[in-house]
């Protein structure tokens, strides 16, 4: 039996990630085209249709964001934000599909999940670009988040000033060795675990990120869910258990660099890439 088969609060046990929609995809809201603006602003696909419940917000409907288009809507998001602060009003679906790594058709279907904010002829509006994106992937507000483990992973993670740009600030630091308890790190003291919950209550925190060794993964991460941890950042080296409701992001970055091995091999050997 899983550990979380015997509670109610955490229900079914499963590892990796969730799908908010149960369809491979996660559900947000779409809002209509508007302000005389097209679907396709330089004539691609129209996207795929509308799946889910309404959104409750006027001609609003559910639908079903891929995870692959999840990930690439936080890539054009920073692009977009990157033109904007160079003063660019509207961006072409060329582009942005150059400036993001991937081809226009593919921008066009990504974009369509939004309702698109693009004129014919003229391209996206990188305001409404902006703000529609980060509306989708909710980064319209602050949102703390606990780090677990300030080994020199976790240093790096503490002191890495990208999150704040992006409206994340790192709430609080924590260790299980006691004898790094109370260092402080980018200005924060590294705390007790004893103390996790009562601080991820005080910090209004549901996002945790756990950088620790593979050994402790699971266990840092069933006390975060404890704590009211609803989302989970991995860089431990592990595949981490979690019940329904709760979604885990995992970054391998020793595995990433064997996928560069690969096709490092590949090229030394002489061999034609595959797909």
């Amino acid at each position: 039996m899983s550990r979380y088969d015997a509670t109610a609060r955490c229900g079914r046990c499963r590892s990796g990630t969730r799908s908010l929609s149960g369809r491979g995809g996660w559900v947000t809201e779409q809002r209509g085209p508007d302000r005389g603006s097209t679907g396709d602003p330089e004539g691609g696909g129209p996207g795929e249709p509308a799946h889910g419940r309404a959104a409750g917000r006027g001609a609003d409907r559910g639908r079903v964001v891929p995870e692959a288009t999840v990930a690439r809507l936080a890539v054009y998001l920073r692009v977009v934000t990157v033109l904007g602060g160079q003063g660019a009003a509207t961006v072409s679906s060329d582009e942005l599909a150059a400036a993001a790594g991937v081809n226009p058709a593919k921008l066009r279907k990504d974009l369509s999940f939004l309702g698109s904010y693009g004129t014919r002829g003229v391209g996206y509006d990188v305001h409404l670009l902006v703000e529609e994106i980060s509306r989708v992937l909710g980064v319209t507000r602050h949102r703390n988040v606990v780090l677990v483990g300030v080994g020199n992973l976790g240093r790096a993670l503490a002191g890495y000033g990208g999150f704040a740009s992006q409206g994340f600030t790192i709430a609080a630091l924590f260790d299980a060795d006691s004898a790094r308890v109370g260092e402080k790190i980018n200005g924060l003291a590294v705390q007790d675990m004893s103390v996790l919950a009562a601080s991820c209550r005080t910090a209004k925190v549901t996002i945790g990120m756990i950088a620790t060794p593979a050994e402790a993964g699971q266990q840092v991460c069933d006390q975060l869910i404890a704590a009211g941890v609803t989302c989970i950042l991995n860089f431990a080296p592990i595949v981490l258990s979690v019940p329904d409701g709760v979604d885990v992001r995992k970054v391998d970055l020793a595995g990433e660099l064997q996928i560069l091995s690969f096709h490092e091999r590949r090229k030394s050997a002489g061999l034609e890439e595959v797909g």
